[in-house]
């Protein structure tokens, strides 16, 4: 999709929204919340698993009607715990495992809610964080590794749960500000003020406090744990001032400035400097 056709594509649905809110207002803002909220990409089947995902032990945690699925490459005692960002899934560490690999470790990896083969249609911070507390409760890694959205939950999570367990974090093109995100979304859209101050509220429902009180900023500023936190100067989804407001409160972490990587970061030598802030470095 172009630029043209998806500014068009945007714009007529927030237009739809804007509408169908003069006659049916919280239909309007249930709509918009679900644009907002349900993935539409990242889903995938047990038949048609990624080769990476293929040959590894599962697991599966039920929680009420919603599932986490879980997979682990095993190693020795030390382990690793991968969290992905926002429509994708466990097989987005497909290039960093075989760094993480040569320490021997035990890697394992979850699916975000609505996201891999793990149940739901809707995605938030809180729910992930209570899919890391389950995986960590079971098997105790003494890192964690997040992507964007995943990086952030993994900061959410460490706050909200406090794990001395946890030695050492690394977050890479991760957002902080939720009002940011969400203004984004607001704007992407045009969408009016009344659906923007509802969007909001349903948020602050959620998650039970203020929206700019949910931020990445704040968590990591009570945050004890070793950090690295590695961001792209190209990132055209989460700007670099996102992790720099991060790294400015996060005593314990050391920031990792990369060019030409975009939010992917998908990177080599990138790669081992994570795995050197892992296993080289006290």
């Amino acid at each position: 999709m172009n630029k043209i056709t998806f500014f068009l594509f945007t714009k007529s649905i927030g237009l739809y929204i804007n509408l169908l809110s003069f006659l049916f207002p919280k239909k309007a803002t249930q709509l918009a919340y679900q644009l907002f909220s349900e993935p539409r990409e990242g889903k995938l089947s047990k038949e048609k698993l990624p080769k990476i995902l293929q040959n590894t032990t599962t697991e599966t945690f039920f929680d009420n009607e919603h599932h986490t699925q879980v997979y682990i490459w095993e190693g020795n005692e030390t382990k690793i715990l991968l969290v992905h960002g926002w429509e994708s899934n466990a097989s987005r560490w497909e290039n960093l495992l075989p760094y993480l690999k040569k320490s021997g470790s035990t890697i394992i990896a979850i699916d975000a809610p609505a996201h891999g083969l793990s149940s739901g249609k809707e995605f938030s911070i809180p729910q992930y964080a209570k899919f890391i507390h389950k995986t960590v409760e079971k098997y105790n890694p003494q890192y964690l590794i997040g992507h964007s959205i995943g990086g952030k939950t993994c900061l959410y999570y460490q706050h909200t749960y406090p794990n001395d367990g946890i030695k050492k974090m690394v977050i890479l093109g991760t957002p902080s500000d939720f009002k940011i995100l969400l203004n984004n979304y607001i704007n992407l859209l045009s969408l009016n003020a009344s659906i923007a101050k509802d969007l909001e509220n349903k948020y602050i429902q959620d998650y039970k406090q203020k929206i700019e009180d949910f931020s990445g900023r704040k968590f990591a500023a009570t945050l004890k744990v070793a950090g690295l936190i590695a961001h792209d100067i190209d990132d055209e989804v989460v700007s670099i001032n996102e992790g720099k407001k991060i790294a400015e409160v996060w005593e314990t972490a050391q920031f990792l400035e990369t060019k030409g990587l975009g939010h992917s970061m998908h990177d080599d030598k990138l790669y081992q400097e994570v795995y050197n802030f892992l296993f080289l470095k006290q």
